[in-house]
């Protein structure tokens, strides 16, 4: 529950979440945070001077994040503080090599396979078939 972004929980698991967090008023505000920060890294194709807006709210999280006492907390500031350029990048532009690491993959796995190849003809061929 904890984890499924709250407009796809069904009405039951939603009021089962608000009772348990009502119950818990640490775990809630953790799972506020949680669902604030996920929804700030969720924007896309924003303009240079929305993202300018959105910088400050990010770096004030992650800054959050470090002074908690909790320390995966503070070990997910400083990883989010690390990626900073590339998150503030991701929401202008969305493109990303995803499909050129998916081949490359492939190809190894084929080529883990395929030890043994006496030419590399064969091996071509078979990473033709499999990425095509």
């Amino acid at each position: 529950m904890f984890r499924t972004r709250p407009e796809h929980l069904t009405e039951t698991k939603k009021l089962k979440l608000k009772q348990f967090l009502d119950e818990h008023p640490a775990i809630q505000a953790l799972y506020q945070f949680k669902e604030r920060l996920f929804t700030l890294l969720k924007h896309k194709h924003r303009k240079a001077k929305e993202c300018k807006n959105l910088i400050p709210i990010f770096l004030d999280m992650v800054k959050q994040l470090k002074a908690a006492i909790f320390l995966p907390l503070v070990k997910l500031g400083k990883t989010l503080f690390k990626w900073r350029e590339e998150i503030v990048r991701m929401w202008r532009f969305t493109k990303n090599n995803g499909i050129t690491e998916g081949f490359h993959r492939k190809m190894k796995l084929i080529q883990r396979r395929a030890y043994g190849f006496r030419n590399f003809e064969n091996y071509r061929l078979r990473v033709k078939v499999l990425c095509s």
